[in-house]
């Protein structure tokens, strides 16, 4: 353990109680730190272009990736075949199709 303005390390024994609780709080430290990190990497990776569509829950946005092929199929698909979707109604198809668009960083068209 070192302290500020010295060089050298304070010598704590090895059987001390106050290097078994130095030794608890970097370990909950540690343990706090890396939950968080994880909290924060599954979050990433559970994210997906659909989220916050209004009109677009988990229900729908389901039903578009299995009748799509995926997002990949949901991205390929034109503004028409969105709407064609009876199931989908129209503002939610153009918002679909305009985020995912957004999103690959391509604009203009209706198709």
């Amino acid at each position: 353990v070192y302290l500020p303005r010295r060089t050298d390390p304070v010598v704590i024994p090895r059987d001390s109680e106050a290097l078994y609780l130095l030794q608890r709080a970097r370990d909950e430290a540690h343990r706090f730190a890396v939950a968080y990190h994880r909290q924060l990497r599954n979050k990433r990776m559970t994210t997906s272009v659909l989220d916050g569509i209004p009109g677009l829950g988990p229900a729908r946005r389901k039903r578009l990736r299995k009748e799509l092929g995926g997002i990949t199929g949901v991205k390929a698909a034109s503004r028409d075949q969105l709407r064609a979707l009876t199931w989908l109604p129209d503002p939610v198809a153009d918002a679909v199709w305009q985020k995912v668009h957004r999103e690959d960083g391509r604009s203009g068209g209706t198709t």
